[in-house]
């Protein structure tokens, strides 16, 4: 068995594509429009994938935006996606930054939660060992679910 992607619908294409590449650093593998089914599929892979997704077909996020407007619920019972980073306050920084709202803060140096447009929790992990605990982080309070 072989872990491929994770599907995730989205209702506004550019604010999620900005969300998942220009904010989280993802990139675009291949995309599908389907003019009989209404709808487009993208399949985004983090950055540390990009050599083997040219190779072989790496774990993605499948974007799914179908055409004809649908309202989606939920999210949280989704669960969430996880990534990587290499520097967890460097990441949510950025992501602050941009306007997302770091749900859950960095405050162990290890573990951050945010949302995208469409609600889907996103758990950000510091590669290795945790880094060392500092403000404004340390003392920041959850925002919402996450």
């Amino acid at each position: 068995m072989k872990y491929l992607h994770t599907m995730v619908r989205v209702s506004d294409l550019d604010a999620s594509l900005r969300f998942y590449c220009d904010y989280l650093g993802l990139y675009e593998v291949s995309r599908k429009d389907s003019e009989q089914g209404r709808f487009t599929l993208i399949f985004l892979a983090a950055p540390g994938d990009r050599e083997r997704a040219d190779r072989e077909k790496t774990p993605c996020i499948e974007l799914t935006y179908n055409w004809d407007p649908e309202e989606y619920q939920g999210g949280r019972n989704f669960g969430h996606l996880a990534f990587q980073v290499d520097n967890i306050y460097d990441t949510c920084e950025q992501l602050q930054a941009a306007g997302i709202t770091i749900n859950r803060p960095p405050r162990d140096g290890y573990m951050a939660f945010v949302r995208s447009p469409d609600n889907i929790s996103i758990e950000l992990l510091q590669a290795g060992e945790p880094l060392p605990a500092q403000e404004p982080w340390l003392s920041m309070a959850n925002t919402g679910e996450w």
